[in-house]
């Protein structure tokens, strides 16, 4: 069947489908109230329909004297609509909802997907509208879903997260177009490291959030999916103006001002106007949306890792200690035309333009010395082409993106890391930039796809079956580090900091060869999915996916003749006639799983993907639905992981040790005696200049896999007078992330000897040997809860309930999920399961009132358990050479601890980790005609409770633990705001 359709197919659809029986042998037609927007089809014998590729938004649909309704569909949604004379007489009397278009009121039914086994909550405009929110990241509001976690990080910057899996595993998808990063981190490009937002507010109608079981048309993800429709132009114009502020007199302290007694200037403001109408009335629209910000955020600057060790930082250090500010600036541009030259067509024509900078890289183990100046642009531009039929649907679309992050350091030079003598894999601080802090990392290409679908398929019931394939070529581009600046780190021990470093890092450039990775990468997919309604009860929904990825620089990467050599050649640690190689086979790395000759490397070509969904409507009212599925879904390997071998090679970043009491080396190329000459960074390029000493070696393994998850989901849906109630229990197991480690052996092929790793043990010539494999894993165990009643006209309320239980575990001790690297014990597969850092309870309720003389009022209430500290203890028992379980083989502990709670709500002890109450308050009136205004107050964080997320670390030694073993920093950095006062304006017509 897939390869008799007329077309090629690929979107992640925002459409709706509406789906029932209708008088048989009948056309049914649908328009927008809106627009004028046309779709129609035939029903069959026996009366059944469907209606797909239609654009969220109110519609009349008619299947012929006496049936016509008006309802309102949303967006990714399935709806049933059974249409008779009978059933429309009823609906007419009862419409739940009043649309305002233009000037012009049309009551009309919101329709309620229940029957999808799909695991998602709808984000409504009226959520959008009335929900306080702190900024104008219209992903902010996916906070609300169950199993969904929003955070404004101390830095300002903004992600979102599903389960265990890092944001990275995210893919947002807009008009059906996957915004994904193929080379950063942060899910969607533009949101890597960045405080602003991925598109503008304004521009957003409304959204879906899929946290599993999403169909087969979802592609480079493994974990949630957020589908958003854009706004368009209707046959009225309509505009909005808004400009909202706030500064440090409408803020509370944060808790490292309170401290110092020192409040620091801060503002936010944000700025926009949207625009739209027609062109040409029920034929063509137009819509423009632009929003801008400034901010200057309050930051703290903290150490971390081994509180013990924090007196003895350096008096200069510890004067960087405290209240500093990060300045930010974004501009960000949408624009969309369409057309319907006839009811069977639509042409749609869009492009989003972003522009932000912003000094980055201040606070948590970073001094206002390690700041970066950073430019982030994201640009897109979409073509797509509707023709719809009576029995068929298709969407053919070109995408092309460019999209760019480009940190440099304010500051040149040597500058400073801190690390405790006996962890030398944690800084407790950095104190300047080192040669990583230069990057260049980005995408830009082309894309073209097309959806097909079969909407009048009937056997043993009825079928909407969609299929396709798509192509993408888009060029990545990565550079890790520059040559200006070189980082030198001293041990702090018992007694003080050394007055030397034991160690440099610096970059060192090969001359004649550009230090930027590039790659034109091209990824195919194709898939099928048949939603299938048998009867009134039980729909399922079948679909199986394939993606195929090839990566060039990855796949054709030849590892340097010299570095073979090397390794081949004599271990000058270990007995005549052993080595390097045979080292590292009696540490059991086969160093041949990772040489590459330019052929040996293939892309994977397994990633198939099954979908299977179903629900059991019970008694065929809608009102409740058992529903449940399970999948597979493939992610993509980071280029910023893929391409270090390359750019290692050209701009390598060499270590040089020095021998020091506290961090002894064995003399030799890469450890010598220090001279105040190595603080001049030509002085240490001229030590490797025509040689390779220090440099480290970066190698992946040639069988590299991409990630993945299988999910697991079983619920029921309830209807129960006004309110929807829905539980489901989720599992979700991922695989495969790619993780580096340290490669190095001891001549006998032991990782640890006399408690400490074989840092100096590495590639004779060279520096360390860093490998690239698969095994990072998460295990998540989700209830999750929601009850909501939506907004009526009738009722002027709304209100839900959100609720997560999370059990989740990982192989890794890093806080941060996103972070690829893993030195603490000997591979991956040495590390014990620990828990996540993720709250293990975690509670959102919002609510929005229509109140008398034009006011509207907004609250949102969240709270959640802390948050586990993850780390490495270092002394904690006596060094065995073997890892085993939560201690390594360095004597040094594993730990996941959840520090105790700061605070209760209303009643109870101190049980929350995170808590905040947002209200907002709307005044709408009238100034002329049809040009309404309003001012609206945010107060943000009411009760200034504080939500921290640095931590104390004492854990203890020798196997003894102390009483609290880990507690939040009381002056350290929070997550959110404190309470915050914000004040926004604005007309809209």
């Amino acid at each position: 069947m897939a390869s008799s359709v007329p077309a090629i197919g690929w979107a992640q659809s925002s459409d709706a489908t509406i789906r029932g029986q209708g008088p048989a042998d009948v056309d049914v037609v649908a328009k927008n109230t809106a627009t004028g927007a046309t779709r129609r089809t035939h029903t069959d014998k026996a009366g059944s329909y469907a209606l797909v590729g239609l654009p969220p938004g109110t519609y009349q649909v008619d299947a012929g004297p006496g049936t016509a309704r008006t309802v309102t569909v949303t967006v990714a949604s399935v709806f049933t609509l059974n249409l008779s004379a009978q059933q429309a007489a009823a609906a007419t009397s009862a419409e739940a909802n009043a649309q305002n278009l233009g000037g012009v009121t049309v009551s009309a039914t919101t329709l309620q997907e229940v029957k999808t086994s799909e695991v998602g909550t709808l984000v409504s405009m009226r959520q959008i509208e009335t929900t306080p929110a702190a900024s104008r990241n219209f992903l902010e509001f996916a906070d609300t879903v169950p199993g969904m976690v929003f955070t404004r990080d101390a830095n300002g910057n903004t992600s979102l997260r599903s389960g265990a899996q890092a944001s990275s595993n995210i893919n947002v998808y807009i008009d059906g177009v996957g915004q994904k990063n193929y080379v950063l981190p942060g899910g969607t490009t533009g949101q890597n490291n960045s405080q602003g937002n991925p598109f503008p507010q304004l521009a957003v109608a409304e959204y879906k959030v899929i946290t599993s079981n999403y169909k087969a048309e979802y592609d480079q993800l493994s974990s949630a999916a957020i589908t958003a429709e854009t706004k368009s132009g209707t046959n009225q114009f309509h505009g909005d103006v808004f400009g909202s502020f706030t500064n440090g007199p409408m803020r509370a302290k944060t808790p490292s001002e309170e401290a110092t007694g020192k409040k620091v200037d801060s503002h936010e403001k944000d700025y926009g106007f949207d625009f739209g109408g027609p062109l040409l009335k029920d034929k063509a629209h137009f819509y423009i949306a632009y929003e801008g910000k400034e901010f200057d955020s309050p930051i703290t600057v903290v150490p971390a890792g081994n509180s013990a060790y924090w007196p003895n930082l350096p008096q200069n250090v510890k004067n960087e200690l405290g209240p500093a500010s990060l300045p930010f600036k974004e501009n960000n541009w949408f624009g969309k035309v369409d057309w319907e030259p006839t009811d069977r067509d639509r042409i749609e024509v869009s492009g989003k333009y972003r522009d932000e900078t912003a000094i980055t890289g201040i606070g948590e183990q970073q001094t206002a010395n390690t700041a970066l100046n950073t430019h982030n642009t994201d640009k897109r531009f979409d073509i797509r082409w509707d023709h719809s039929t009576d029995s068929w649907f298709n969407r053919l679309q070109a995408t092309y993106e460019d999209a760019y992050y480009t940190p440099t350091p304010i500051n040149t030079g040597v500058g400073a890391q801190y690390t405790a003598y006996n962890n030398q894999n944690q800084p407790l601080i950095v104190d300047g930039a080192s040669p990583l802090s230069f990057q260049n990392k980005g995408q830009k290409g082309p894309a073209i796809s097309d959806d097909f679908t079969l909407n009048d398929v009937q056997w043993h019931g009825d079928h909407v079956i969609k299929m396709g394939v798509k192509f993408k070529s888009v060029k990545l581009t990565a550079q890790d580090a520059g040559d200006t600046n070189a980082l030198a780190t001293y041990a702090v021990g018992p007694d003080g900091t050394e007055s030397i470093p034991y160690k440099i890092q610096f970059g060192a450039p090969v001359p004649g060869q550009s230090p930027v990775a590039t790659s034109r990468d091209r990824q195919f997919g194709t898939y099928i999915q048949d939603d299938w309604q048998v009867d009134d009860h039980w729909t399922f929904n079948i679909g199986v996916r394939w993606d195929y990825e090839e990566t060039p620089s990855y796949l054709n990467y030849v590892t340097p003749a010299s570095v073979i050599a090397a390794i081949n050649s004599q271990d000058p640690n270990a007995p005549t006639g052993q080595t390097y190689a045979q080292t590292l086979a009696k540490g059991g790395v086969n160093i041949n799983n990772y040489i590459s000759t330019g052929n040996n490397r293939k892309a994977q070509k397994n990633e198939i993907q099954p979908r299977l969904g179903f629900s059991n409507d019970l008694f065929g009212d809608e009102e409740h639905v058992i529903f449940g599925g399970w999948g597979r879904s493939y992610d993509r390997n980071l280029y910023e992981s893929l391409q270090i071998e390359q750019t290692k090679s050209v701009l390598s970043q060499p270590t040089i040790n020095f021998n020091t009491p506290l961090v002894p080396c064995a003399a030799g190329p890469t450890c010598l005696a220090w001279n105040p000459a190595y603080l001049s960074i030509p002085a240490l390029q001229a030590l490797v200049a025509n040689s390779t000493a220090g440099k480290e070696v970066d190698m992946i393994n040639n069988n590299l896999k991409a990630p993945y998850s299988d999910q697991l989901s079983i619920g029921m849906r309830n209807k129960i007078g006004d309110w929807n109630t829905s539980i489901a229990f989720v599992n979700i197991k991922s695989h495969d992330g790619i993780v580096y480690t340290l490669g190095n052996r001891y001549p006998n092929g032991s990782f640890w000897q006399n408690g400490s790793q074989p840092w100096s043990f590495g590639i004779p010539g060279y520096g360390s040997l860093i490998i690239g494999n698969n095994g990072l894993k998460t295990k998540t165990n989700q209830l999750l809860l929601s009850v909501e009643k939506p907004y009526t006209d009738d009722s002027h309320w709304s209100a839900s309930f959100a609720y997560t239980y999370t059990n989740a575990v990982q192989n890794n001790d890093n806080q941060d999920p996103t972070d690829q690297y893993a030195f603490d014990y000997e591979t991956i597969g040495k590390y014990p399961f620990t828990d996540a850092a993720l709250a293990k309870h975690r509670f959102v309720a919002t609510g929005s009132l229509d109140g008398p003389w034009g006011f509207v009022f907004g609250s949102k209430l969240t709270l959640a358990t802390p948050i586990p500290s993850l780390g490495l203890q270092c002394g904690w028992a006596t060094p065995t050479g073997v890892d085993n379980g939560t201690v390594n083989g360095g004597g040094c502990l594993n730990f996941s601890i959840q520090p105790p709670g700061t605070g209760r709500f209303l009643v109870g002890g101190k049980v929350f980790g995170y808590r905040d109450l947002d209200l907002q308050a709307t005044k709408n009136f009238k100034i002329w005609g049809n040009f309404n205004g309003y001012v609206r107050i945010d107060l943000l964080n009411a009760f200034n409770w504080n939500n921290y997320v640095d931590y104390i670390q004492t854990i203890g030694t020798n196997g003894q633990v102390t009483r609290r073993q880990v507690i939040y920093n009381p002056t350290g950095d929070i997550t959110g705001y404190p309470r915050t006062l914000k004040v926004t304006a604005g007309i809209n017509f």
